[in-house]
């Protein structure tokens, strides 16, 4: 196991490599100066609680996977199982290619898998055997009914509550993980009630996830802070402390927070949105600076030098995408529209329709540097994930230039270091559509490597932030003499030198800055 020591430190290392100016990594123990850490006292010691000996997760997936095998490899001492109705998916966890990719994640399941921790589609056992089950199951849009659009679906929720109090023989401490709405954990907390056989006791905790894709597993061996919300009760705060023993196994007492269920629940929604909020705002800013002759990197350094900004999520790019930031904000606008609060739910609603205007706007400009058309030209997209070191597309900004640029007729060759081809043709199709896949096959290809991708393309679009497209990791050089010319580079993510690569030849164009190709002059007024 000491194995991997050197591995995860050369990660956070790489972590480190990749932020911004002035970024500091996230270190447990470390406290922002100025902030006070409020937490209702535990009385760890004082307080009898349950000491956890078997923990059971229920969702194999993004949060769960990860999390619990961290939990598994910091607990030598306790054993987990991640249980999933998905047995391809179970069956990837036990193989040697993991469903999922996450720099670091390979080192920590491959050290404990077997040993303390365990996958298993045999969700009756897993929670029969715990002490305390995690509930980390998704949680996505509902596209039908009440709130279509805008509120959680909980019916994976629902069914994980129902089936624990179906099969659990004896107490057991209850853990939301997923990102839920407020009050949820009451819901869940009427449904085990109701459903509990003579004499079996469930408590509630909510325990939300604050993971970043492609550094996930940095994010928990180093985590800002562990939440927990729990009822202001005996029995409350004991299950807490339970809880709060197993994250002690490596983070500091004082990262651990405590407050109540809803202030938990609600404080995940809420530092999605303000980080979305974030990102909205530099790209709108963005938008001033390329009608100016501003540069966004240099405001956005700016801005970030003064400490009651901070430099964090200050990248001007083609928008947000994942599957929390515009989930967790619908979810927050609609929330407000129940509450009656009209006024706050436009507020939210504006970062949403900021994002999806970055994305129609970035597409503009790559048609108006083309000749205003698209029509039989060949796109490059570099990039299809939502973001680099991470496999996962979903509400990629790709996703969505690449059905603009089909709208416009344009072939679209698409690269991407991680990305499953089959998962490229089930974003773009539309669901429920015969033959939609073949259909779309007619104008997008996916390329083995970027020189595929880009052989006899008018354009490469960058829409991924992947440190392999670098000037200083591709040879650029070879690329422009295999396009058409003008050759054209649209940076959606601020990754390359643009002067370095203009020397080469290529037409850049970068977001955030003034446009460069075919400026009109007085030569053409």
């Amino acid at each position: 196991m000491a194995s991997i020591v050197p591995k995860l430190e050369s990660l956070a290392v790489n972590v480190t490599n990749q932020l911004s100016p002035g970024e500091e990594p996230s270190r447990a123990g470390a406290v922002t100066p100025g902030i006070k850490r409020l937490s209702r006292p535990l009385g760890a010691i004082d307080i009898p609680h349950v000491t956890i000996k078997s923990i059971c997760c229920i969702g194999a997936g993004y949060v769960g996977g990860p999390t619990c095998a961290v939990i598994a490899h910091k607990n030598p001492h306790i054993k987990v199982t991640i249980v999933d109705l998905n047995a391809a998916r179970i069956a990837a966890w036990n193989s040697d290619e993991l469903p999922i990719y996450e720099p670091g994640l390979d080192e920590v399941v491959k050290s404990t898998r077997g040993k303390n921790l365990f996958f298993s589609t045999d969700v009756d056992a897993g929670i029969l055997e715990a002490d305390l089950i995690f509930v980390s199951v998704n949680t996505p849009t509902k596209i039908k009914g009440i709130g279509a659009g805008f509120a959680a679906d909980l019916g994976y929720v629902e069914s994980a509550t129902r089936k624990i109090a179906e099969v659990a023989k004896s107490d057991k401490i209850v853990v939301e993980k997923s990102t839920v709405p407020c009050r949820t954990a009451q819901s869940m907390r009427y449904i085990l009630e109701a459903n509990a056989k003579p004499d079996i006791h469930f408590d509630i905790l909510s325990n939300p996830e604050f993971l970043a894709e492609g550094t996930a597993i940095s994010d928990l061996f180093y985590p800002d802070r562990v939440l927990i919300g729990s009822l202001d009760t005996e029995r409350g705060r004991s299950a807490a402390a339970s809880l709060a023993d197993v994250y002690a196994g490596w983070v500091a007492r004082d990262q651990i927070i405590t407050m109540n269920l809803w202030s938990s629940e609600l404080s995940k929604l809420a530092a999605n949105a303000l980080l979305a909020q974030r990102i909205s705002s530099i790209n709108a800013l963005s938008a001033i600076c390329e009608a100016t002759g501003a540069d966004i990197d240099e405001v956005s350094y700016a801005c970030g030098l003064d400490t009651r900004i901070g430099p964090k999520f200050l990248k001007a790019s083609v928008g947000f995408g994942g599957s929390c930031f515009q989930k967790d904000i619908l979810n927050l606008v609609y929330l407000s529209e129940s509450l009656h609060l009209p006024e706050v739910a436009t507020y939210w609603k504006q970062v949403v329709e900021m994002n999806e205007y970055q994305k129609r706007r970035f597409t503009n400009r790559v048609i108006s540097c083309l000749f205003n058309t698209l029509t039989g030209k060949k796109i490059a997209v570099f990039g299809f994930a939502f973001k680099k070191d991470t496999g996962d597309t979903r509400e990629s900004p790709a996703i969505t230039l690449v059905n603009y640029f089909r709208e416009e007729k344009a072939y679209i060759s698409i690269y991407d270091p991680k990305v499953e081809e089959s998962q490229v043709w089930m974003d773009l199709a539309e669901p429920g559509v015969v033959d939609e896949t073949e259909v779309i096959k007619k104008q997008v290809s996916i390329a083995a490597d970027p020189y595929e991708a880009a052989a006899g393309a008018d354009a490469i679009v960058i829409c991924t932030e992947w440190n392999d497209f670098r000037e200083t990791v591709l040879d650029y050089e070879r690329i422009y003499a295999s396009m058409k010319k003008p050759a054209f580079i649209f940076d959606g993510r601020l990754i390359l030198d643009a002067k370095k690569v203009s020397e080469i030849g290529f037409k850049v164009e970068t977001i955030g800055r003034p446009r460069t190709t075919f400026v009109q002059s007085k030569d053409f007024e």
